[in-house]
Formats: C-alpha cells, sequence, structure tokens
C-alpha cells in the first residue's frame, strides 16, 4: 500500500477489495531503520476499518518490540520485524505469537538466509527484500533468486511451514522466476498502483502465483 493514491486510500482499499489479491501488505516505517517515514496509526485504522482481507504488516522500525501491542490492537493479522532491528529475536516472534498474530521476519539485501537457521520453525513467514528497504520503485537485486532458493531449501529440510514471501521490485517479469525459485507469496506495490489498470495488473501477478 505504500504506493497507493493517499488522497484517495478508502478507494484504493475498495480496489483491492475487489481485486485477486490475497493481502494488505502494509510497510511501516520510522525514517530511522530505514531513511524514509510512512504511515503509522491512522492509516492503520483506516486500513482496519475497510480492508477485507489479512493484513501484512512490515516493521521497518528499531526497537519493533515497544510496538507488538499496538500493532495487534490496530488489526495486524501478519506482523513481521527485521532480523536486523531485533536483539532478542526468538523472544520477539514468540511474543507476537502470543498477540495472536502470525510471526514473520524480512531480511535485508546484505543480510544471509542462513541466520535464520535455528528459528526458521518458529516462522510463518519470512520476507525477502529484493530491494533496499525504504522507498519503492527500486530495481529488483538479482542475487534474490539465489537467497530464495537457499531459503527454500532450508524451509524443507527443517519441517518449517514458513511462507517466503518477495517485497520490492516484483513485476510481470520476475514473478514467475521468483514462484519457480520456491517463492510462496510475491509483494508489488508501485508496479500495480502505476499501472493503468491495477486490477488487471493484480490479476496477471495472481494468475502467475496460482
Amino acid at each position: 500500500m505504500l504506493a497507493c493514491d493517499f488522497g484517495n486510500l478508502k478507494s484504493e482499499i475498495d480496489m483491492v477489495n475487489k481485486s485477486d489479491a490475497d493481502w494488505f501488505h502494509i510497510d511501516v516505517m520510522d525514517g530511522v531503520f530505514v531513511p524514509n517515514i510512512s504511515f503509522g496509526t491512522p492509516i492503520m485504522k483506516v486500513l482496519k476499518e475497510n480492508a477485507k482481507k489479512t493484513l501484512d504488516v512490515h516493521l521497518m522500525i528499531v526497537n519493533p518490540d515497544k510496538y507488538l501491542e499496538n500493532f495487534a490492537e490496530l488489526g495486524a493479522d501478519i506482523l513481521t520485524v527485521h532480523f536486523e532491528a531485533c536483539t532478542h529475536l526468538h523472544r520477539t516472534v514468540q511474543r507476537i505469537k502470543n498477540l495472536n498474530m502470525k510471526a514473520g521476519v524480512a531480511i535485508n539485501p546484505h543480510t544471509p538466509v542462513s541466520l535464520l537457521k535455528s528459528i526458521i520453525r518458529e516462522l510463518d513467514l519470512v520476507c525477502v527484500m529484493s530491494v533496499n528497504p525504504g522507498f519503492g520503485g527500486q530495481s529488483f537485486i538479482e542475487n534474490t533468486y539465489d537467497k530464495v532458493q537457499e531459503l527454500k531449501s532450508m524451509i524443507n529440510d527443517s519441517g518449517s511451514n514458513a511462507i517466503i514471501e518477495i517485497d520490492g521490485g516484483v513485476n510481470s517479469n520476475n514473478a514467475k522466476k521468483l514462484i519457480d525459485c520456491g517463492a510462496t507469496a510475491l509483494v508489488a506495490g508501485s508496479f500495480v498502483f502505476k499501472s493503468s489498470n491495477p486490477t488487471q495488473t493484480i490479476s496477471e501477478l495472481s494468475s502467475i502465483i496460482n
């Protein structure tokens, strides 16, 4: 939703509600962990009131533990924190689950997939950043394919049920290859909202996944 028209937020939410998209992906940025600031509580309240699909909330913030309860109250169904922002990751993941949300962990492009090995069975989702987090509309980082394959192998070997989500630069040119490598969820922002027909664009991406 970072790429949507915030001046027409309710109509944008309604478009996604009626589309083939499975989730709303909400990027929360603090201007510290990433060099940008995005929406917080007020926008989350509008989403909670109007969205009819899963709210997938991605915290690109420092000290995420301070806000876990807040986002549970704001209606997050999936809450993803960054590996790089969590000193006690296992504790954070358990708290998210205890708040009746699914727990996700995101990794930046420079972070090796192997660092998740000890916690992969605890996770519901791994978000692989395929751009450097902070801004929409960036170019896809090509070594993401290798990371997805490595992560898929780790998940299979561990017996984890974690979803592999790709966030950043996703479009119709790389979607199929990402799915073939093992991804199971794709986040598309600028590619959807800047297209001439967002509903059709979502439908085309959905057909690749399914």
